[in-house]
C-alpha cells in the first residue's frame, strides 16, 4: 500500500460503499500498527461483511444477519446524503 493509506481515506471509502478498498487500507494500517484496537475492530468488521458464510447451507446467525443488514443500510443512507 502506498503512502496515501490513511485511516481517513479508509473511512471515506467506507462512506462511499467501497468496502474492499477500505479493507485493503485498514489491513495495511494494521500491519504497521498491530496494537491499534480501533483499526483492528474496523478490519474485523469489514472481514465479516466481505466474507461469505463458510457454507451456504449454514446461514449467518440472526445477530450476524442484523449486523450485516445494518451496515448495508448505513452505506445506502450515506450514499443518498452524499
Amino acid at each position: 500500500m502506498d503512502r496515501m493509506a490513511t485511516k481517513t481515506l479508509a473511512e471515506i471509502y467506507l462512506q462511499q460503499g467501497h468496502l474492499q478498498e477500505a479493507y485493503e487500507i485498514f489491513k495495511a494500517l494494521a500491519e504497521k500498527d498491530p496494537h491499534n484496537s480501533e483499526i483492528q475492530d474496523r478490519l474485523k468488521e469489514l472481514s465479516e461483511i466481505l466474507s461469505p458464510p463458510p457454507n451456504p447451507q449454514t446461514p449467518l446467525s440472526t445477530e450476524g444477519k442484523v449486523r450485516y443488514l445494518e451496515r448495508w443500510l448505513a452505506n445506502i443512507r450515506k450514499r443518498r446524503r452524499g
